[in-house]
């Protein structure tokens, strides 16, 4: 496990990277512009096998379900799975369902999505207002495997419930940290 913490970070402002990617659950394809309209979109970087991710994934699917249907939320997963077997497509889907996510998980098998991102690690959150300029990237909470702090996601939905509000979120944001995104 090499920790990561996400420092060539998107600057704030900048707009939310296109894509279209195959949700592992459902298959359909979902596109950034699938999100155009809501209030804002949240684009957070995962996988099966980051014990980061792990800790805290009881805390996405909660995020999935407190925020549903107040604006886009969407996960992907762009580790190279020939390596990382656990976070191929199949596993995605597993998670997911055992987890209960409640939105898409996409695939991001070339990686360039996560390239456009400029994500670092798992798990990395880039949150989004309705024009889809960038307003959050920074970590969900303090917690961190070991460290007792509670799971929370006190940093992620404090910056949530702003653009859902149309207030501007905090530029005084930590960032993510987590295990380095698995390159081919």
């Amino acid at each position: 496990m090499a920790l990561t913490q996400s420092t060539m970070m998107l600057d704030l402002g900048a707009e939310a990277p296109d894509f279209a990617l195959r949700d592992v659950v459902s298959g359909k394809t979902v596109s950034r512009d699938d999100f155009r309209g809501q209030k804002g979109l949240l684009v957070m970087f995962i996988c099966t096998h980051c014990p980061y991710v792990k800790h805290i994934e009881k805390g996405l699917a909660e995020i999935g379900n407190d925020y549903a249907g107040k604006l886009g939320i969407v996960a992907i997963s762009s580790n190279d799975a020939v390596m990382y077997p656990d976070d191929n497509p199949a596993g995605l889907k597993a998670q997911s369902q055992r987890v209960g996510f409640r939105f898409p998980y996409l695939y991001d098998e070339t990686q360039q999505v996560a390239r456009a991102y400029k994500a670092a690690c798992t798990p990395d959150f880039f949150l989004f207002c309705s024009d889809l300029k960038l307003a959050y990237r920074g970590q969900f909470d303090a917690s961190r495997p070991g460290n007792a702090i509670p799971i929370t996601g006190q940093d992620l939905r404090a910056a949530l419930d702003a653009v859902i509000a149309g207030q501007p979120v905090t530029e005084d944001q930590r960032p993510s940290v987590g295990c380095n995104i698995k390159w081919k």
